[in-house]
């Protein structure tokens, strides 16, 4: 209690809270985009209890996680060698992760271009326990990467759970918005696949040691929102007007 008070006191900590908050906040729109996609593919009675199962596995994942930090750190430890290029287990993690991501959305990508409702493989068969599978299997990889960025940030575990919980707590109060509103918007699942490719590839290049400055593809994400922002309002003012086009005619 009082190592807690006295981290409570410095100043330093505080702003290494909030640094941490924002960051993991921003690392779990990757996350909660991918739970939103999915769950929409189940019944409407499933989709809520499966984004908040989802969302609590995340939360469960990144604080039992942070209890074995020590064990956490040495996955950045080279565990073999290709060529010339180490890698080590957070590697492989990230490589098979993102190429679960490109398999994942492609798929999905597939099914809304060239849909087949009477084939078992649709979309629309996707199972619940399937569903939370694959949701768990990203909240690992994204829940390692959030962690070991974290630990270069800071190095008391308590401001980590902090973070991780607040983060966690936007997650799940913007989850219902965020998928409501995919699935009124047919053209922003299409959007947010391709957001899936994207950071698909970056965990892929990550894992083969390529960094890539997370700046650019936040930018690249908003940039691409605010176009279809604008397409989506052309859409309804061109809805407006010919909405309103008869009763013009009538009056003239």
């Amino acid at each position: 209690m009082t190592g807690l008070i006295h981290l409570a006191s410095q100043p330093a900590v505080w702003a290494a809270l909030a640094t941490l908050v924002v960051m993991e906040v921003v690392l779990g729109i990757d996350n909660l985009i991918f739970i939103s996609i999915l769950t929409n593919k189940l019944p409407a009675e499933q989709q809520t209890r499966a984004r908040r199962i989802g969302i609590g596995l995340a939360l469960i994942l990144r604080l039992g996680l942070l209890g074995t930090v020590a064990f956490i750190v040495h996955l950045t430890e080279p565990v073999f060698s290709v060529f010339g290029q180490d890698f080590s287990w957070r590697d492989l993690i990230l490589i098979g992760g993102g190429l679960f991501l490109l398999w994942k959305a492609t798929k999905e990508i597939h099914h809304s271009v060239d849909p087949e409702p009477n084939s078992e493989e649709s979309g629309g068969s996707l199972g619940f326990s399937a569903a939370i599978g694959q949701i768990l299997l990203l909240d690992l990889v994204f829940s390692i990467d959030s962690i070991i960025t974290a630990v270069g940030m800071t190095e008391h575990v308590p401001v980590m759970m902090v973070a991780v919980i607040v983060a966690v707590a936007v997650m799940l109060l913007a989850a219902e918005p965020l998928s409501a509103f995919i699935a009124r918007n047919p053209t922003v699942v299409m959007l947010a696949l391709g957001f899936l490719i994207m950071i698909g590839m970056v965990l892929i290049a990550e894992g083969f040691g390529a960094h890539v400055p997370k700046g650019y593809i936040y930018t690249a994400m908003a940039f691409s929102a605010g176009v279809e922002g604008l397409n989506m309002l052309a859409r309804r003012r061109r809805r407006g007007a010919k909405a309103a086009l008869p009763g013009r005619v009538e009056r003239a």
